[in-house]
């Protein structure tokens, strides 16, 4: 989270003071209906028909993507091996099994991998638009297409991106987006799926709500209501997201002028910025360059306070621990490992599967980026950049 302030204040003591917090709120007096608001402005400013808030983040509006897919225990989903665990686990979450691709130098997922990679048993792709960039929508909307697959973008690391002037989570089935602390824009913790599909969109509200039987909505959904869980959001996530989303577009505006500086400025300096699928949607949270070797990146990084992906650690996949070692869910019967439908899908998971992933991460470095930083404190970093670069090419 970049900006918050008096505003998110303000809004938060008038859904106090209206003592209505629970988000359901159809014809009760006073009640502000913060949520739904939100929902109406992020599925307006996404481009798609529904939107749905909820609590438990970006990995619960993964989940309820792929439920509202329909995906379950038989099904194979494609993750990249670039990402948080949350994007893989989530497969598993609903019964399926992730299929783990590499990621190419854009730091999104291989369109020629994923090709590779599906089988008769693969359901689903999702693309994740990691710190802020897009991946290549357009090769891997082609391949699900020519193959019959629903694409689910992980847009959790993207809030407000765009791809060739849509915006992220409009090119999919379905986007799921995140509110955490860490993300763009946030409400402390939370989430968001996007969607034009009715169907789908009425499987993901049912699921988010387990006492979805019981709401004025009900008697409106085309499908039958099945027993979900509690993810719901409340009026305080509504009013903090709704503030918050007002701010999103000065936020990315600020992020990609200082972003552009830099690759303006040092690309003729023996940086090699890291290529992108759409340097114009890119939200700018960072600023990616790529070298010859780890030696070269570490010297980079260790003179500029940047960091290298590989050793983010909860975002490769070598490091996803549980899952490698198919410790999942509580009971050995709700494991989707030993589910009989995923008997003989792609569970084989090593370190070194995709080896073309960790080469690149350790190659890579990236300079987290600050919207609020003053034009003297950009010129300051980016000399440092010009200097550093020196020194680890001589590496």
């Amino acid at each position: 989270m970049y900006r918050i302030g008096e505003e998110e204040v303000e809004e938060v003591r008038k859904v106090l003071l209206s003592g209505h917090l629970f988000r359901v709120g159809e014809g009760v007096e006073g009640h502000l209906h913060e949520v739904d608001r939100f929902e109406r402005e992020w599925a307006q400013l996404i481009g798609t028909e529904y939107a749905l808030c909820m609590a438990g983040g970006g990995t619960a509006a993964l989940i309820c993507g792929l439920v509202g897919m329909g995906i379950g225990p038989g099904d194979e989903v494609i993750v990249p091996g670039y990402t948080w665990m949350a994007t893989a686990t989530s497969v598993l979450a609903v019964g399926a099994i992730p299929v783990i691709a590499e990621v190419d130098e854009t730091l999104a997922l291989d369109p020629e991998d994923v090709r590779r990679k599906i089988t008769p048993n693969t359901r689903a792709i999702i693309p994740v638009h990691m710190v802020g960039r897009p991946a290549n929508m357009q090769a891997l909307l082609e391949i699900a297409r020519e193959h019959g697959l629903m694409v689910l973008e992980d847009c959790c690391q993207a809030d407000g991106g765009s791809y060739r002037g849509k915006r992220l989570g409009s090119w999919g089935d379905a986007g799921a987006f995140s509110f955490n602390y860490f993300k763009i824009i946030s409400c402390g913790e939370g989430g968001a799926l996007t969607t034009s599909d009715r169907t789908l969109y009425e499987r993901a509200l049912v699921f988010h709500d387990g006492g979805a039987a019981f709401r004025p909505y009900a008697k409106e959904l085309g499908i039958p209501v099945f027993v979900g869980i509690q993810l719901r959001a409340d009026e305080v996530m509504g009013a903090i997201l709704r503030v918050q989303l007002r701010r999103l577009d000065g936020i990315l505006s600020d992020l990609r002028r200082i972003r552009k500086r830099f690759e303006q400025e040092l690309s003729d300096a023996g940086l090699r910025i890291a290529p992108s699928n759409d340097p114009e949607g890119d939200c700018g949270v960072v600023v990616a360059f790529q070298f010859d070797s780890e030696a070269q990146a570490r010297a980079f990084a260790g003179e500029t306070g940047g960091w290298l992906p590989i050793d983010s650690g909860k975002h490769v996949y070598s490091n996803w621990e549980p899952l490698l070692q198919k410790r999942i869910m509580h009971h050995p019967d709700m494991n989707p490992f030993n589910h009989p439908r995923n008997q003989g899908l792609r569970t084989d998971y090593t370190p070194d599967m995709c080896p073309r992933t960790l080469d690149i991460l350790q190659r890579t470095v990236f300079l987290s980026l600050h919207p609020d930083w003053s034009e003297e404190e950009v010129s300051r970093r980016i000399e440092v950049c010009r200097k550093a670069v020196k020194e680890a090419v001589a590496v």
